[in-house]
């Protein structure tokens, strides 16, 4: 399972200090509004963004758009923004967002002036109307339509998108970037075009005014002797795929391995983007190299079919395969060890209820020597002990099942302990907070109630966040969107309050350290502060205070408050930061199943006015914290490009 997803019960804009009294103005309960994460880049009404690089989504077929989203969130298209954005959200969701878009009729822009000379044009032209025979390229009228307006139920109009959008797209499909279920058409003639006919196309296609009724036509074009219809494969998955988001209903005897499988949040980790659930595949990247997780389906040969209950031990407990090869760490053995045997075995019978998947497993990427058994045994032999969660008996059933859920099955340490250089979680500092290898998210401190520790106060509003993905002061954004999404969403009431009792206790037995903003050291520093903070000020006003308010009080369970808010005032900003430059959705959830998102800033904000915004924000109602700086928020892209 994939440690660095677990657990972040503070992410940025997702703190659980009580607020400020303030009251909230209502916010419309609107598809506008909660696609405001979509129109910062795709425009107002989706009608294309500025920058000639963002497509009009208005008017698209509502099945195109639905499937361009399903590839984006899936990895079958390729922008690290976008699947970002979208990863949290439920097929359902999507949907509704396609068919939004999709009825919404906005005017088109003019035509771009032609700038590329005639014959280049005129190649577009012939390329666009007629195809070229000799090279077996069929014209894109054929399936786009004369008009060029698209087709229902999912074929899209080529006029009135940005020349460099349709290059960048055409070029995309040569080099694999986008693709379509088999037999994959767009590809297959892409890549009969040249650099030249590409430039053409685009060139002729950004230069055409677009028609005065630019509806898609109600269905595909049909076939001519001249021009025989093309058997293209759907972006939409085939009807053999499992579908997404779905959820086995076992037996009654095989709940309690559900349960295990959802605290451990199996699904996320062993399920590769866009691929079958739990057959493994799915890069892990650490300081040391890529982990692969594994097919834990009941498939006999790649699986966990032919896996008797002793074998699962002997990995859950000892952190050894069924071969006797030792685990790498990545798989949290040393937190699965705490968990009994009958959960082990619970856990196996509901794995082995999962559709077999013929998949092979894939070997690790990782640097020389961490991968070797040798390194493996010397780890072990230094980090890991294995042994079973005993019950305090000084304490109650609740808060010992609380303990053995986090320290055990749901493996929150994985993430909020620190870790040393070799990878081995610093016991003494265990929960204590940490900056997540290679994701770059904090994981906040379980034990600081000036973090994320949970107290009386704002226990139910943990409670929400575990169970929904929002709070009144709070949304579970980035990694911790995936956790709630597939995991603590599905666990009982019961255990989360287990979790949070034990949480508590452990917060309550800690003493708060104040981290006031670090003070200026000279009259100069004071003065660029002062700068800072009054250019913070207006980024706030023209970008943020529409949804978060004024003041900072927020709006509901839509857009978190700022004020008082414990998540704002960490000590690390790099939460804060992601969530500027790269936005979010909440995840979709059986109590919020249409969450609002938060826009990305990263093209509009640069680092100086991200920078001054996020100290604004950490000074400002009442909070206190350490200013952000440039580097930190240029750190914060830098990482992104990697």
């Amino acid at each position: 399972m994939l440690h660095q997803l677990i657990w972040i019960l503070t992410l940025a804009l997702a703190g659980l200090w009580p607020l400020q009294a303030v009251a909230s103005p209502a916010i419309e309960d609107t598809m506008a509004q909660r696609t405001l994460a979509c129109t910062a880049c795709h425009g107002k009404q989706g009608r294309a963004g500025p920058d000639g690089y963002y497509p009009r989504l208005a008017g698209k077929p509502a099945a195109y758009l639905y499937n361009q989203l399903l590839n984006f969130r899936d990895g079958q298209r390729h922008y690290g923004l976008m699947t970002g954005l979208i990863e949290p959200l439920s097929d359902t969701y999507l949907m509704e967002m396609a068919q939004y878009f999709s009825q919404i009729e906005a005017p088109y822009p003019r035509p771009l002036q032609a700038t590329a000379p005639k014959p280049v044009l005129e190649r577009g032209r012939l390329l666009v109307t007629q195809g070229d025979a000799d090279k077996k390229i069929p014209a894109c009228t054929q399936c786009h339509g004369q008009a060029l307006t698209g087709a229902l139920p999912q074929v899209p109009g080529l006029l009135g998108l940005p020349r460099d959008y349709l290059n960048a797209q055409l070029g995309g499909w040569q080099t694999g970037q986008r693709r379509a279920h088999t037999p994959d058409c767009m590809a297959k003639i892409a890549k009969q075009l040249t650099d030249q006919d590409v430039s053409a196309v685009a060139h002729w296609l950004a230069s055409q005014p677009v028609p005065a009724n630019p509806k898609p036509l109600a269905a595909r074009p049909l076939a001519t002797p001249k021009s025989p219809q093309l058997d293209c494969g759907s972006a939409l998955p085939p009807e053999s795929t499992p579908p997404r988001d779905q959820t086995i209903q076992p037996g009654a005897l095989l709940a309690q391995g559900e349960t295990i499988a959802r605290a451990g949040n199996c699904l996320s980790c062993h399920t590769a983007k866009g691929g079958t659930p739990y057959a493994g595949g799915r890069g892990i990247e650490t300081p040391f190299g890529t982990v692969f997780s594994s097919n834990i389906t009941s498939d006999p040969t790649h699986g966990l079919g032919n896996w008797s209950p002793d074998d699962f031990w002997q990995a859950m407990h000892h952190g050894r395969s069924k071969d006797g090869r030792r685990l790498n760490p990545a798989f949290p053995y040393t937190n699965f060890t705490l968990m009994t045997r009958a959960d082990s075995d619970a856990l196996l019978g509901y794995l082995k209820t999962l559709p077999a998947k013929t998949q092979p497993n894939q070997a690790h990427a990782l640097r020389w020597p961490y991968g070797t058994q040798a390194a493996m045994a010397a780890w072990q032999w230094l980090y890991f002990k294995p042994g079973v969660y005993v019950n305090d008996e000084a304490r109650s059933a609740e808060w010992n099942r609380g303990a053995y859920l986090v320290r055990g099955a749901g493996h929150c340490g994985a993430c909020h302990t620190p870790r040393n250089a070799l990878g081995a979680s610093i016991e003494k500092l265990a929960l204590s907070g940490s900056m997540m290898p290679v994701q770059n998210w904090y994981a906040p401190s379980l034990l600081t109630p000036r973090e994320a520790g949970v107290t009386g106060a704002n226990q139910q509003h943990t409670l929400a966040l575990l169970k929904t993905g929002v709070s009144p002061q709070g949304s579970a954004i980035g990694p911790m969107a995936d956790v709630v999404r597939h995991g603590t969403q599905h666990l009982s009431h019961s255990d989360l309050k287990a979790m949070t009792v034990y949480l508590q206790s452990a917060s309550a037995m800690t003493v708060s350290s104040e981290t006031g903003r670090a003070r200026p050291q000279s009259k100069d520093e004071e003065r660029t502060l002062a700068s800072g903070l009054k250019n913070g000020a207006a980024v706030y006003e023209s970008h943020c205070a529409e949804c978060h308010g004024k003041s900072g009080e927020g709006q509901g369970n839509a857009y978190p408050g700022l004020a008082g808010n414990r998540a704002i005032t960490l000590s690390n900003p790099a939460n804060l930061v992601q969530m500027v430059l790269y936005g979010g959705y909440a995840p979709s959830t059986a109590g919020n199943p249409r969450p609002y998102g938060m826009p990305p800033f990263v093209l509009q904000l640069n680092n100086k006015n991200t920078a001054d915004l996020l100290t604004f924000i950490r000074n400002s109602w009442g909070n206190t914290a350490p200013e952000v700086t440039e580097l930190e928020v240029n750190q914060a892209r830098d990482a992104r490009r990697r």
